[in-house]
């Protein structure tokens, strides 16, 4: 009887196992009015970028025309992208955030 127990225990804990959460990318889209300052002051206040990491990804977004702000839960990566579209908007600028599932 105790092995029996023992194995739908077992059975139970695997069954309850979580999946991880899927992580999504934040992006920001390159255009030719948003001022390249103005992006780095984004990815510094919404993505927490020293000057350096944040002028290092507005580069890229400039030449590549797309750059990974960074990669969090859906939920987050939601919310950031609402925050950084309204504060461009907030400020006349059509810089454009999206998010991506990575």
């Amino acid at each position: 009887m105790p092995g029996k127990f023992r194995e739908s225990t077992v059975v139970e804990r695997q069954q309850s196992k979580v999946k991880p959460p899927s992580m999504f990318k934040v992006i920001l889209l390159n255009d030719d009015y948003t001022p390249m300052e103005f992006v780095v002051i984004v990815l510094q206040q919404f993505f927490s970028r020293n000057r350096e990491q944040a002028t290092e990804i507005m580069l890229k977004v400039h030449r590549e025309g797309r750059g990974i702000c960074g990669v969090y839960p859906k939920d987050i990566a939601a919310t950031k992208v609402e925050q950084v579209v309204a504060f461009a908007n907030e400020h006349q600028h059509p810089l454009q955030c999206v998010m991506e599932e990575s």
